[in-house]
């Protein structure tokens, strides 16, 4: 269906979106904050096995992203495995996976927001991060094609940014490759835990599907667009890690808030550090600009079944965006920016969206061959990597993320209760 007979249907969104702008809207999902912030924590887990986390949260990312590509394509609409899980699995797993991702990317947007004011002003992150979120829900509002071309943009800045911090390293005379050699530091456990932190840098690839109402020929375009934005995102995040320890190592590497920033240093190259903080804080907001995008999306659709207040169901007549569920997200986005201090909700939030995966996951399994399902193999390893990645994250997240579920159940167990008895 072209833009303009989607324009014609009350309260659809307008089919905007090529492949190349829905891959450059994936990697400014994926490579934002998460490759800055992400490595050291792993690191930490993990010690010289950080590579291997990399990996396996790359082969269960893969799995997921097929499954998620070939659902998409069955249903090209807003809001992702919502959708996906009420199709194929009932009403309740489509219902537990959105619920899991709005309020779990919530807490990422802000998050991210805060992450900008880190890097930006330090003294006033908080003031910073609620500009952001202010400004980013304007630029949504007012249409999916000037979020696409700001996208653009943001992910230009990132990946030059990246390429020169990888040049410098790997040019530089601090690295020595023996550092990449796995030795008996690097336990099961801690890479089973690098790589469900490290799942959270790759998980952008979702916002494809959450837009795959705005999509134009969402069949053929979100199966080609997914795994391209994930190949690149993968060879981007292992040039990083690659050359970032090589420089550092993993004990160094561990200790550190700012690893790029430190690794460009050991180079001896320290004028490049107010780079890397600039490329950092762009890439925050390339994530933050993408997860509104894709949180906005699921609530619509949770909306249009009335899982969330119905009100947020509306579609602007002008710019063909879900304007109130927008207005929404950045309303609690930025009261959550401005009175609390979220990156701790990380973990939990990966809990969440893995919760959300192993949905999609299950959904795919239910596909027949006729409508694209993947090999079986695919869903299975998808399903049982995310499970196994989201109890392998700390003791904290594991307890907040299952409370959230359990709350967003009981939740949905209660509105039907009051529904069968009115």
């Amino acid at each position: 269906m072209g833009a303009t007979s989607a324009s014609t249907e009350a309260g659809k969104l307008g089919r905007h979106l090529g492949v190349f702008d829905a891959v450059v809207i994936g990697l400014g999902s994926m490579i934002g904050a998460g490759i800055f912030a992400a490595l050291a924590p792993a690191a930490g887990v993990a010690g010289s096995g950080l590579l291997l986390g990399l990996t396996l949260a790359a082969v269960v990312a893969y799995c997921n992203a097929t499954s998620s590509a070939r659902l998409a394509a069955r249903y090209p609409q807003s809001g992702g495995t919502y959708v996906y899980g009420r199709e194929r699995l009932g009403d309740f797993w489509g219902y537990l996976a959105g619920w899991g991702f709005v309020v779990g990317k919530t807490a990422s947007c802000a998050a991210m927001a805060l992450t900008v004011g880190s890097y930006v002003w330090p003294g006033q992150a908080h003031t910073v991060a609620v500009a952001a979120v202010v400004a980013l829900t304007a630029v949504n509002y007012v249409g999916v094609q000037k979020s696409a071309w700001l996208t653009r943009g943001i992910v230009a800045v990132v990946l030059a940014m990246l390429a020169t911090v990888v040049a410098a390293c790997v040019c530089g005379g601090a690295s020595d490759t023996s550092r990449l050699n796995v030795e008996a530091d690097a336990t099961f456990g801690g890479v089973l835990q690098a790589a469900g932190l490290l799942f959270f840098a790759f998980a952008g690839y979702a916002r494809i599907a959450t837009l795959g109402e705005e999509v134009r020929d969402p069949r053929r375009t979100i199966p080609r667009a997914i795994p391209t934005a994930l190949g690149i995102t993968l060879v981007v995040y292992t040039a990083v890690a690659v050359s970032v320890l090589a420089v550092l190592g993993p004990d160094r590497l561990a200790h550190t808030a700012a690893p790029l920033a430190e690794a460009v240093r050991a180079a001896g190259v320290p004028g490049l550090a107010p780079v890397v903080r600039v490329g950092a804080a762009v890439a925050a907001l390339g994530s933050l600009l993408a997860l509104i995008l894709g949180v906005s999306r699921t609530t619509l659709a949770m909306a249009r079944d009335r899982h969330l207040p119905h009100a947020l169901a509306a579609v602007h007549p002008r710019f063909q965006v879900p304007h109130r569920a927008e207005l929404a997200v950045g309303a609690l986005v930025a009261v959550l920016a401005a009175t609390t201090d979220v990156r701790g909700a990380i973990g939990f939030s990966s809990f969440g969206v893995l919760a959300y995966y192993a949905i999609a996951n299950a959904s795919a399994w239910t596909l027949p061959p006729s409508e694209g399902r993947p090999a079986r193999i695919v869903p299975i390893v998808g399903t049982v990597g995310c499970l196994v990645l989201a109890f392998a994250l700390p003791l904290a997240s594991v307890l907040w993320g299952a409370a959230l579920i359990t709350a967003g159940a009981a939740a949905y167990g209660l509105r039907k209760a009051l529904a069968r008895r009115a």
